[in-house]
């Protein structure tokens, strides 16, 4: 039987992999708070059209990808940690001149400078997680826990998932949206805190380090499982695009829950393949649940569960079709897919299926059933023959 487990070392909890889990929620949340609050503002208080407000949310996931090739350079050149912090104040910076530009009703607050704003904060957002997730989470821990280190932190990040638009629907809900500003910002300044107590010995810089190059940002040798990722998290994009309530976002927490809890008892010796399968038939009831009943508690249970199912494991994929020397480019393409997908999905739910919920609905079923087809007849087989772990 084919499986693939995680193990556990308490040894690895300790203070400043906490701090660094923290920081990765932190900073992710700081970003995801924005995502059911400012499509809203953009087109009410800024008089953008559906489709200009998609574009300001999709081009967030063409900004992760700016700094992506000079990563390795930057880390090796300067300070792996000061680089993750200026990336952290760069974010903060970002969204507290969009805060300053909404006090004072700036009248060049336009559809470009949105559309720059959303570019940067991606690009800021997109350094700050690869420096963390590929860099400084393995730097503080033993090389045999480094993929329960990958693994655990993940996991911090996909909670922002839900507890970051509930929290901005919260906020936004009792102080408008100005105050989202604000403890977005204040999320990203209690990362760069956190990120800041860490002690990080000195490494010397390798030789020959390339400006540009793939190291630590994408690894081309795993397209396929990019691919299969791009399509799950374009459907999470499409979902978020969609008028949820603060209680489907809460509710979602629950389904992360119980896709730990499946992880570590239902799926510990499963056939490695039935977790991405289940995963997936659970969105598609999901998306189904949502069509018969918009307002059912289930589908968000579903939702989460099957998101937290499939993300885990792919990212466990990633690992494991790296070799030694590519752990951190792994992971950075992992959080490329499931970034870009996510933007992706968010232009598409409001550029194209705006006020269409059904039309949205069948076109994320679609793209459901086709990774499900794709990752049954071909992903799991070629991952079977190309992992080198």
């Amino acid at each position: 039987m084919n499986t693939l487990n995680t193990p556990i070392h308490v040894k690895l909890w300790h203070r400043d992999f906490w701090a660094l889990a923290f920081a990765s929620l932190l900073v992710t949340v700081s970003v995801y708070m924005l995502l059911p609050v400012m499509p809203h503002w953009l087109m009410q208080h800024q008089h953008l059209s559906p489709w200009q407000t998609g574009c300001s949310m999709g081009v967030f996931g063409l900004g992760i990808y700016l700094f992506g090739a000079f990563c390795s350079w930057l880390v090796q050149r300067y300070r792996r940690n000061v680089v993750c912090l200026w990336a952290i104040v760069a974010l903060a910076f970002n969204v507290a001149a969009l805060w300053y530009a909404c006090r004072i009703h700036s009248p060049y607050l336009g559809f470009g400078t949105i559309l720059l704003h959303r570019f940067l904060l991606g690009a800021t957002f997109g350094l700050a997680q690869m420096v963390l997730s590929s860099t400084l989470i393995i730097d503080t821990c033993e090389s045999y826990q480094r993929t329960e280190a990958n693994h655990s932190t993940s996991w911090f990040s996909r909670f922002a998932l839900s507890l970051g638009p509930l929290a901005g629907m919260v906020v936004c809900q009792l102080a408008g949206f100005q105050s989202v500003l604000l403890a977005a910002c204040c999320c990203a300044i209690a990362a760069l805190l956190l990120v800041k107590v860490v002690r990080f010995p000195f490494r010397s810089p390798d030789e020959g380090v390339r400006i540009v190059s793939l190291d630590r940002f994408l690894l081309t040798s795993g397209w396929v499982l990019f691919l299969n990722l791009l399509l799950v998290s374009v459907v999470v994009g499409l979902l978020l695009s969609m008028p949820l309530s603060a209680v489907f976002y809460a509710l979602m927490m629950v389904g992360f829950l119980l896709a730990l809890l499946a992880q570590r008892f239902v799926f510990r010796d499963a056939e490695l393949k039935s977790e991405i399968i289940t995963g997936l038939f659970l969105l598609l009831a999901a998306l189904l649940v949502l069509l018969v009943n918009p307002v059912s508690p289930v589908a968000p249970v579903l939702a989460g569960l099957s998101v937290g199912i499939i993300g885990s494991r792919f990212l466990l994929f990633f690992i494991k079709l790296s070799r030694h020397c590519q752990r951190g480019t792994s992971q950075s393409t992992y959080f490329l897919g499931w970034e870009t997908g996510v933007a992706g999905g968010l232009a598409l739910g409001y550029a194209v299926f705006y006020q269409q919920p059904q039309a949205l609905l069948y076109t994320a079923l679609a793209l459901t059933v086709s990774a499900l087809l794709l990752y049954h007849f071909y992903t799991h087989s070629w991952f079977l023959c190309h992992k080198n772990r």
